[in-house]
């Protein structure tokens, strides 16, 4: 599959990276880090596959995909990723014009398989729709699995670090903006977290993340203090399952 080539658009670098190390074995590739700049590339050069994500600064996935179409710019499939994950959702995705749709947190498997099908057969794979989120672990076993199946244990190991690195940052300015009350601030923080700690199976922390994002945005900023110490109880928490895990080898 060496001669196929896949355009990976998605704002965070943690999730490029680690589509990066998914595919890498199988595809060449190239990155966007929003819908403006994969239209450019698009219009430079042909790719394979697309994988689109959908929430993206300056241009966002559907707006993208509505110019891709209307200016016919490419024939090659496009899939959609977005932490959207239930049965509507993923219609409404395929009814505007992807090809597939991708839950995250993404699994190794199900990506690679869902790109082999869409260059080479019209078949879909059996396990389209991914599965429930199983709230009691801290790390997606799965996940962590299937990420260390497809690349070494020195990049499975750089990946992780580098999300601990960037979420402790992300928490501690949390933090700052919690005392400053700049609330908007921290709805974009928590939702950069949120689709790093999904991406990397970290469940607990990916669904108090997503409870706190919510809050935000509904304007429930009562409890504030407390939502933020819940979210530092579980990332001190993943990161202490991160050491165990990594000490079983």
């Amino acid at each position: 599959m060496e001669n196929k080539k896949v355009l990976i658009v998605d704002d965070n670098n943690l999730n490029r990276k680690v589509f990066e190390n998914i595919i890498a074995h199988d595809y060449l590739f190239e990155t966007a880090e929003n819908g403006q700049e994969a239209i450019g590339k698009i219009k430079e050069q042909y790719y394979d596959l697309i994988l689109m994500d959908i929430q993206m600064p300056i241009m966002d996935g559907i707006t993208a995909l509505k110019i891709i179409k209307e200016e016919n710019l490419t024939i090659a499939p496009i899939i959609a990723i977005s932490a959207f994950s239930n049965q509507n959702d993923r219609e409404y995705f395929l009814s505007a014009g992807f090809d597939e749709f991708i839950a995250k947190p993404v699994k190794p498997k199900h990506l690679l398989e869902s790109i082999y099908y869409q260059l080479n057969s019209s078949e879909k794979p059996k396990n389209a729709i991914e599965a429930t989120i199983e709230i009691h672990e801290i790390l997606d076993s799965k996940v962590f699995s299937q990420l260390k199946k497809y690349n070494s244990d020195e990049n499975i190991k750089m990946v992780y670090d580098d999300f601990i690195e960037e979420a402790q940052g992300i928490i501690d300015e949390i933090e700052k903006l919690v005392k400053q009350k700049s609330f908007a601030d921290i709805g974009e923080k928590l939702h950069i977290l949120k689709g790093n700690s999904g991406t990397l199976g970290a469940k607990k922390l990916f669904i108090e993340t997503g409870k706190f994002e919510q809050k935000i945005k509904n304007a429930k900023f009562e409890d504030i203090k407390e939502d933020y110490l819940t979210l530092q109880k579980h990332f001190i928490n993943f990161k202490n399952h991160l050491r165990q895990q990594n000490n079983k080898g």
